[in-house]
């Protein structure tokens, strides 16, 4: 099982030089990618009574393919996950042009998770339809894959059109990963489709439900002739108000049901300094040693 953190986005602050230590500290540690959060946009909730969002426009978030591009720069092995970004607020093509090229200048070490959002204000201030976001998202899956694997493309689909044209250059990886993120039943479906991997995300744990929703995915997959082995799965561990046991344990469950790849996540855990974050992941990697 591949070993990973969460970078704290929310908490890092702006100073690049603790945005590269951080990175740099993953890395000697040992973990062998770095997960992404993504939002374009932050929704100020006091103009929205009843705002039920996870983030608001208090909460710092770097723009994903720069943060990347960065990190790729001042990192060696690292894997730079996104964890998940908002594909269908984001025009297809420039993505797979973006996507490209960091894939190339990082060596090939892009993993591109993607995902379709709850925040209605992001996708109305780029421009971008809310409510066909999920069948619009499989459209854009396989644009992205013709250009990273063909140098000229002609597509017509329900949302793009390309005339024979195409990238150039193409990435290292062809095509780069695409791993789902999300819980919801259509999200499982289409990763078992589609999926190069899938992210749950937080809300499944290593119990009877998490494996009944693992068997799910994996049925689904048999059904669309795939081999349920070939997709990955990433969870996420959250250290907050849970002990060392607690996260050990968390770990020791997802191996036992298959999942390729763990991260974790620091954030909300109560920590003031970039320090107690680079503490706490390598608190976390003595304490899965084993695993």
């Amino acid at each position: 099982m591949r070993k990973g953190v969460v970078f704290p986005q929310t908490e890092i602050g702006a100073d690049p030089a603790v945005v590269r230590d951080y990175a740099q500290a993953a890395e000697s540690l040992g973990y062998e990618h770095l997960v992404a959060y993504d939002h374009v946009l932050g929704a100020n909730a006091a103009s929205r009574p009843g705002w039920s969002g996870f983030y608001q426009h208090t909460d710092m978030f770097h723009e994903i393919f720069i943060l990347f591009a960065y990190l790729a720069a001042v990192t060696q092995k690292l894997e730079l996950v996104s964890g998940i970004m908002i594909l269908p607020q984001r025009q297809t093509v420039l993505v797979a042009k973006q996507a490209a090229a960091l894939d190339i200048l990082s060596g090939g070490r892009l993993r591109l998770g993607i995902g379709i959002g709850w925040n209605n204000v992001e996708y109305e201030a780029l421009g971008e339809n809310f409510h066909d976001r999920g069948r619009r998202s499989e459209e854009q899956v396989e644009v992205l894959r013709a250009l990273w694997t063909n140098e000229l493309v002609t597509y017509e689909g329900k949302w793009h059109k390309i005339t024979d044209a195409g990238l150039n250059p193409l990435p290292v990886q062809r095509p780069i990963p695409i791993w789902f993120g999300g819980m919801a039943e259509q999200v499982v479906r289409r990763t078992a489709r589609l999926g190069d991997g899938w992210m749950p995300m937080l809300s499944i744990r290593p119990d009877d439900e998490g494996r009944a929703t693992l068997d799910r995915l994996r049925g689904y997959a048999r059904e669309a002739g795939r081999d349920p082995s070939a997709i990955g799965i990433e969870n996420i561990i959250t250290i907050a108000d849970r002990s060392p046991e607690d996260w050990l344990d968390e770990v020791k469950g997802w191996k036992e049901l298959g999942s390729t790849h763990v991260s974790v996540n620091t954030m909300k855990a109560g920590f003031k300094t970039p320090d107690e974050h680079i503490h706490a992941i390598e608190r976390f990697r003595d304490t899965i040693a084993e695993v």
